[in-house]
């Protein structure tokens, strides 16, 4: 599978820009049987040396612009915002993300993010107490169902990792570069995203809990993969479109 052609720049407008700040990358192994009913059809799971995994990113969105002739909106402009995912690919080729939720510390982006693009968010209170190099997150989910469910994260930044090859579990789980939702009629969409490579740090975490995977109903977690941390990177997205 060629990994490297979707961290190049995808034909087409730009439909937005953001920023993705202060990344935290955690990540479980979970049984491929597990995770197989939980993503579309067809969609198949992207494996690592034969394994499967369930991340868990947490992070600060700062400038969001959703279209580029409009201003950023007050309410939706900086929050903090938790996605939880699994790593997929379409026929062989094009390896994305399938969210099984996200939780966003804005009203308005979960409630246009739930109609527009029929992604799982949550609204939820989220704090990020940054104390460098210590930082600590909180979230509180608040709505709407699946249940209301808490997580937390304590960490300590470390020293700066090599920059991963595309041949690297780093890579594999971090470069991603297009996510797939579910359209009407069984159809699926995708949606695009260009930025610079991810600069990552070791993160030596204390406290990461699996909250939000229990929410999901992710239940048969397996061991860990170390954590990872980004200062993070300007995005331009891409329209979504329908495959």
């Amino acid at each position: 599978m060629d990994r490297v052609a979707p961290t190049r720049r995808p034909p087409g407008r730009l439909q937005g820009f953001q920023r993705w700040d202060r990344l935290l990358f955690s990540h479980w192994e979970v049984p491929a049987e597990e995770l197989r009913p939980r993503v579309h059809p067809r969609l198949s799971l992207d494996e690592f040396e034969g394994r499967t995994f369930v991340g868990l990113v947490a992070f600060t969105m700062k400038g969001v612009r959703p279209y580029r002739w409009l201003p950023p909106f007050p309410t939706a402009r900086d929050f903090g915002e938790i996605n939880l995912r699994t790593y997929v690919h379409l026929d062989g080729a094009e390896p994305g993300v399938w969210f099984f939720s996200l939780d966003a510390a804005s009203s308005l982006v979960v409630r246009a993010a739930r109609a527009l693009w029929g992604l799982p968010y949550h609204r939820s209170d989220i704090a990020i107490h940054d104390r460098d190099p210590e930082v600590l997150f909180e979230c509180q989910r608040r709505w709407p169902d699946p249940p209301a469910a808490e997580w937390r994260a304590e960490l300590e930044i470390g020293g700066a990792l090599p920059q991963p090859s595309p041949g690297s579990l780093e890579f594999f789980l971090s470069e991603r570069y297009q996510f797939y939702a579910p359209a009407s009629a069984g159809r699926l969409r995708r949606a695009r995203v260009h930025h610079a490579p991810y600069e990552l740090f070791s993160a030596r975490t204390r406290v990461v809990g699996d909250a939000l995977l229990q929410a999901a109903g992710i239940g048969a977690l397996g061991r860990r993969t170390p954590d990872f941390w980004s200062p993070g990177v300007d995005v331009d997205v891409y329209p979504l479109e329908t495959l």
